[in-house]
């Protein structure tokens, strides 16, 4: 089936133009059409020892359903995906699989690899469109419950295994909608939040209870669900945000990127009459270089700042965010200013933020990341004059739930301690996984949600 002489290069997907995007919140990527889906599904080598699945944290069977694409069977294919990853057309969108399953495929020696991402968002966009997603089978009753702590994609990902395997399920969210950092944290323009509620649907359809506005370490605690539930599993995400540490940051127009990414998110500030407006007056400067940080900047801009900057201490190369994310930043007309680092925010008199004084950086030694570290260049400050600051440095974990849970182990930067390999925690009955125990992506989470949701079935099963 597969072609023997693969083109070098993926098949592009369509997207908005830069200039057209800029004015909406719509998705940027329009996905690809049956004909370019079968046309990148053909590039597959079928190789016998399949490296891109051992690339893949939840080991979805990528060969196989890209074959049954480039037959056109999409609704087999979308199943076949489904039996893994429960929520497809999310990390098809948002999973970095440069660095994951792409990046194990062999075309990727002499060339670009296959498109696996943009291959999965197509076969569950089509799935849904024709006849909806499909649900999977569930075990009969075990008369057994599951207490689940958040709404992120470890959490969904641990509630519809325990689901499936037939145990009563209770999903806690603190917030007024369901998806955590998939429905607060990631813009529409790059995750719809029908795609997230789409997903949910298909949780809800399963039995899973969802209970919002449930605050568990305020409303309820640990300690009292176990006692009313037969294991918890704790998916609070890392929400706390972290700020510079520099004068200035409590002027008006300072924002974290969690508080500035929710508020338009989740809160509709974005759009006339929403009830928690983000004051963003004329020009913006984003700290960081993450994918929070891109995301932070291109909201920026469809809130009409102009320029947006994106101020980073080191240079393009150690940047951390997604290439996809900087080329769509670049082409919507951000602005990168590299190898400088805030040292005071500057106000207006007023309380309101006028600048940044920013300190010019030299790349130094590798520190611990492996990155090279960036050292102050000695008397070279200048100021940038902007009035909306974002910090998307760094986010720590919810510290609610370990606060209120006696004797439950975190690390020296709070992270829950889990067992890799279940996410047991050193308290009994309580798992936990995801950003809460040091996850760092939506597919690494779920496959940390899916890990606990296997040991919780034993545990339940042999109790």
């Amino acid at each position: 089936m597969a072609d023997r002489n693969p083109s070098k290069q993926k098949t592009p997907m369509r997207e908005q133009p830069p200039g057209e995007r800029v004015r909406n919140f719509e998705e940027v990527p329009l996905g690809y059409s049956e004909d370019e889906a079968v046309a990148e599904a053909k590039r597959c080598l079928q190789c016998k020892k399949r490296p891109c699945v051992a690339g893949c944290p939840v080991n979805v069977p990528i060969p196989e359903f890209v074959k049954l694409v480039a037959q056109r069977s999409f609704a087999e294919a979308a199943a076949m995906v489904r039996r893994e990853n429960l929520l497809p057309a999310i990390c098809g969108r948002v999973c970095p699989q440069e660095d994951q399953c792409e990046r194990e495929c062999v075309l990727s020696k002499s060339g670009e690899p296959v498109a696996v991402g943009r291959l999965e968002r197509f076969v569950a966009d089509w799935e849904a469109r024709h006849g909806g997603v499909s649900v999977p089978q569930k075990a009969a009753s075990s008369g057994r419950a599951v207490a689940v702590i958040g709404s992120g994609p470890a959490s969904l990902t641990c509630a519809a295994e325990l689901a499936r395997a037939g145990h009563r399920v209770v999903l806690m969210e603190a917030l007024h909608a369901p998806g955590g950092v998939l429905a607060y944290g990631i813009p529409e323009f790059r995750l719809p939040k029908r795609i997230v509620g789409r997903e949910v649907d298909g949780l809800k359809a399963l039995g899973v209870e969802l209970r919002t506005n449930v605050v568990v370490g305020r409303t309820v605690t640990v300690p009292e669900l176990l006692a009313e539930y037969d294991a918890v599993f704790v998916g609070t995400g890392a929400g706390l945000p972290k700020f510079m540490g520099v004068p200035g940051e409590n002027l008006n127009g300072v924002y974290s990127a969690n508080e500035f990414l929710t508020r338009v998110n989740l809160m509709r500030a974005g759009r006339e009459g929403g009830r928690t407006p983000i004051v963003a007056r004329r020009s913006a400067a984003v700290i960081g270089g993450g994918n929070t940080a891109m995301d932070a900047a291109r909201t920026a801009l469809r809130l009409g700042c102009k320029p947006v900057y994106v101020v980073y201490r080191r240079t393009m190369e150690e940047m951390p965010a997604r290439a996809e994310e900087i080329h769509h930043a670049q082409e919507e007309g951000v602005e990168f200013m590299l190898l400088v680092a805030p040292t005071e925010v500057l106000g207006d008199g007023s309380g309101w933020v006028r600048g940044l004084t920013l300190q010019r950086m030299e790349l130094g030694e590798p520190d611990e990341s492996g990155r090279r570290r960036p050292v102050p260049v000695e008397g070279d400050t200048f100021t940038l004059d902007v009035d909306t600051v974002i910090v998307a440095v760094s986010q720590g974990p919810n510290p609610l739930v370990p606060r209120t849970t006696e004797g439950l182990k975190t690390d020296r930067k709070g992270y829950i301690v889990v067992d890799p390999e279940t996410g047991r925690t050193n308290v009994d009955r309580v798992f936990a996984g995801g950003d809460i125990a040091g996850g760092s992506s939506v597919i690494d989470a779920m496959g940390a949600g899916r890990r606990a949701a296997v040991a919780i079935n034993e545990l339940l099963k042999s109790s």
